[in-house]
């Protein structure tokens, strides 16, 4: 296997720290002092069918915002599906696992100057079928970057559970980033996570402030945790970040005050009273305009109704869940930044590249 590519594993020490967020601001800033730069999650385990391949959506994200012309199945050689751990026990075949990791590698650094490894979630995720991210680091020879949310004493204690581990497999860190920290906090939480970790040995390499929009879904993301049906054709609005959420169970007077921006209406699809009420207070060009509407248990209004809702500015979705399972299922939906997110991979590069100190990741390749 490829042992000269410098390379980096960015962990974390839970899921949604802010992995894929990290990964994809370091390899931005990190282009300034490599110029062809590979990426590869090699256990994934939220997935998207291309081509009859199953390929992890944060590696379908690198390469589309940085085109790094490396092949996408390499990028993502494994992917967790639901019966994965259960083949897994009944005949392990860890050995076949790691070898296709390890080609996957070195077909990803091929002509590269670095590769910049994700993992899928803190140290031990992986363990069940003995590829913890602990010890996929320790297989690609990679040193580690731990991620961890803000806070002074729980991301401390955190991140030495997952220093644990990793030193028992014999892989080093080069340090800790701390994530999602009010931006009038840094300082303070700045000055203690450094003492803190120091007394563990470990670095702290920055402090991320914390940034709404990030945590914000869009109405196109939203579609898909539904498998909801899109009525509009124009679909550019589908980039609309929502605020907030309202279930439209009163009457249509009473439910005219919640239409502002960024709201998304919940509303039973034969619900014509509240659907006209916000039809007439949609104008096309209106900042101020709703985020979009779901159309919930499947139903849909009457022809009239159905003809000015196509033309709505907003997008307008069809869900076969009723209204609490879909606001229910929107409340738990995991934000990922998606390839279309344009504004908030812009704000990611920049707030990479303001708080981390990438230098001295660089020093410790």
């Amino acid at each position: 296997m490829n042992t000269s590519t410098p390379r980096v594993f960015i962990a974390a020490t839970r899921q949604n720290d802010g992995k894929t967020t990290t990964s994809l601001g370091l390899i931005a800033a990190l282009q300034k002092y490599f110029p062809r730069i590979g990426y590869i999650k090699p256990v994934g385990q939220r997935f998207v069918e291309i081509e009859e391949q199953k390929i992890d959506e944060d590696s379908v994200l690198m390469n589309s915002v940085f085109r790094l012309d490396c092949p996408l199945v390499d990028m993502s050689p494994i992917a967790v599906e639901p019966a994965f751990t259960r083949k897994y026990l009944q005949s392990a075949n860890n050995e076949a696992l790691v070898k296709k990791i390890k080609d996957s590698f070195d077909r990803v650094a091929w002509e590269k100057d670095f590769v910049l490894c994700e993992g899928s979630g803190h140290a031990g995720v992986g363990s069940v079928f003995d590829l913890s991210n602990a010890q996929v680091a320790k297989t690609l020879g990679c040193k580690v970057i731990i991620v961890s949310q803000g806070g002074i004493g729980k991301p401390i204690d955190e991140v030495s559970l997952n220093q644990a581990l990793f030193e028992k497999e014999g892989v080093e860190i080069i340090g800790v980033i701390i994530n999602k920290v009010h931006e009038e906090k840094i300082p303070e939480i700045t000055r203690f996570v450094r003492s803190g970790l120091k007394r563990k040995g470990l670095e702290l390499l920055g402090v991320l402030p914390h940034q709404e929009i990030l945590s914000q879904p869009t109405v196109g993301l939203i579609a898909e945790e539904l498998r909801a049906e899109v009525l509009n054709e124009d679909t550019t609005a589908l980039n609309t970040l929502v605020d907030d959420v309202v279930v439209g169970a009163m009457g249509a007077q009473n439910a005219m005050q919640y239409f502002k921006r960024g709201v998304l209406l919940i509303t039973p699809g034969d619900r014509e009273d509240i659907l006209l009420a916000a039809g007439a207070m949609t104008i096309p060009g209106n900042p101020e305009n709703m985020a979009g509407i779901v159309l919930t248990g499947g139903l849909r209004p009457g022809e009239s109704v159905m003809r000015a809702l196509k033309t709505m500015p907003i997008p307008v979705l069809i869900a076969k869940a009723d209204s609490y399972q879909v606001a229910s299922k929107v409340h738990d939906t995991i934000v990922k930044t998606r390839p279309a997110d344009a504004a908030k991979i812009s704000l990611i590069r920049d707030i990479v590249a303001k708080h981390i100190n990438v230098k001295k990741i660089v020093d410790a390749l």
